[in-house]
């Protein structure tokens, strides 16, 4: 149950830091992608669903953390989201060519190395029950 509340933990604080800067500096974050933001309803739409979604799971991953009945489905939300993100990136690398997009092989190494530490943290919990 440790692993798990640490995997958390560490999930927390990276969603929470880029919720921010997404929410704060849409346009910064936006370039680092290559994306070009050209006009307001684009940099309300970064803030909303780059910062906000990130912010909201955040603040799940929070209410897991203080409430044990929590811990398990914030895993197996975490290892949902993760592989898709993963899954759809790889098949973005796929069709648009992606053996030089640095920004997008690393988010892909974040978002599987996540999916598969939530899900080996899952299996813990399952073990221990």
């Amino acid at each position: 149950m440790l692993f798990a509340r640490i995997v958390l933990i560490i999930q927390l604080v990276a969603l929470t830091g880029l919720g921010l800067a997404y929410f704060i500096r849409p346009e910064e974050m936006a370039s680092f992608s290559g994306a070009l933001l050209m006009g307001n309803a684009a940099v309300t739409e970064v803030r909303a669903y780059y910062g906000g979604l990130q912010l909201g799971l955040a603040a799940y991953l929070t209410m897991a953390l203080t409430r044990l009945d929590l811990l398990r489905p914030a895993l197996m939300l975490l290892v949902v989201l993760y592989a898709a993100l993963a899954l759809a990136r790889i098949a973005g690398l796929c069709l648009d060519g992606g053996a030089q997009q640095t920004f997008n092989l690393g988010a892909l190494l974040f978002e599987g190395v996540s999916a598969v530490v939530a899900w080996w943290a899952l299996r813990g919990i399952q073990r221990e029950r």
